[in-house]
């Protein structure tokens, strides 16, 4: 078995140890006695079967820096065990005997169990998002297409101006969308660009010719094009900000302003890169509480004094994509609609 997978566990496993010892990080009250990591799990899940906080595996893993090369070399197949018999619960990696001779294998590094499920961010990693206002204005647009039909799928054929002189073959498409205003200051921090597809330049020109290869949306006339780029890769290890970090919901990615969500929606943040906003930041979401008039008044109504309410917490968000003032999450447990305006604060 690689050693970096042992390692890596070994030193977790001591650290959680360490962790309950300290009163800082709980074990559940249901957590297993042994587990077998699984085609399909992430790093989250496995660590919501262990621990109450499991955004706090960058805490454990900070201990034992030197000895954790790379926290995210789990695969399937490894099985944990939770040994409650020591005076500090412990993880361990469970050993295997080889009772015959038998070619030895080692798991692909592409193999490796990662922190949350790819297919729910991988669609924005390499999407703009956010725009500047007018910021569609001097890209490529399309200006015809095939037939003179409306709208276009995977197959049509546009034509494109202001392609230029570029030499790049593979495009994005995006229509601009909706502005994204701060809910506190009114602020419109910028506009998102709302990805239709990707298509494929066949013929140079001024127009050139492009076929569309994915449709996410009806593309047509108008639409702007974006030089496709590679998809950033983060390993987006959960963990909390520092201090205290205060956020609110802008609203939910490519949906209506009176949309609500729930896991693994999508949702805009007000706060970001300047406002020491980073990938991997786990943070709390709250509902607003509301103001109560106070029973024991003789007042009436209309000018009895109120009582706030506290805020409730009910889910978390993990960010995984980053602007000046902007930042995408994707929703990791929440038990309430999530909605526009409701709090974000460190957990």
């Amino acid at each position: 078995m690689d050693k970096s997978i042992t390692g890596m566990l070994l030193a977790l496993c001591l650290a959680v140890g360490q962790a309950v010892a300290q009163g800082n990080i709980s074990l559940k009250e249901d957590a297993p006695d042994r587990y077998v990591v699984e085609k399909g799990d992430t790093l989250w899940n496995i660590a919501s079967k262990f621990l109450k906080e499991p955004w706090r595996w960058s805490e454990i893993w900070k201990l034992n820096q030197e000895q954790i090369k790379n926290p995210n070399r789990i695969f399937p197949g490894n099985v944990l065990v939770l040994d409650r018999n020591r005076s500090n619960p412990s993880l361990t990696l469970a050993t295997t005997v080889k009772i015959s001779p038998q070619v030895r294998s080692e798991p692909l590094a592409e193999e490796a169990i990662p922190a949350i499920r790819p297919s729910s961010i991988e669609p924005f990693l390499s999407h703009p998002l956010v725009i500047e206002q007018d910021g569609l204005d001097k890209a490529p647009r399309i200006v015809a297409t095939e037939e003179s039909r409306v709208h276009i799928g995977p197959g049509g054929v546009a034509y494109v101006a202001g392609v230029d002189n570029s030499k790049e073959l593979n495009w994005q498409i995006f229509r601009p969308g909706k502005p994204l205003v701060d809910p506190d200051t009114q602020r419109t921090l910028g506009y998102e660009a709302i990805f239709l597809g990707t298509g494929r330049m066949t013929r140079s020109g001024d127009p050139a010719t492009m076929q569309v290869v994915t449709a996410a949306q009806e593309i047509g006339k108008g639409d702007r094009l974006i030089a496709s780029g590679k998809a950033s890769v983060n390993q987006y290890l959960p963990h909390a900000p520092k201090g205290m970090m205060q956020a609110k919901v802008i609203s939910l990615y490519g949906a209506l302003a009176t949309s609500e969500g729930g896991p693994n929606s999508i949702v805009a943040l007000n706060k970001g890169t300047k406002d020491g906003i980073e990938n991997g930041h786990v943070l709390a979401l709250y509902r607003a509480g509301a103001s109560a008039v106070d029973p024991a008044s003789t007042l009436s109504r209309d000018t009895a004094p109120t009582i706030k309410l506290p805020d409730e917490r009910y889910g978390l968000v993990l960010i995984f994509r980053t602007f000046d003032s902007v930042s995408y999450a994707l929703v990791m447990e929440s038990s309430r609609p999530v909605a526009p305006a409701d709090l974000l604060r460190t957990p």
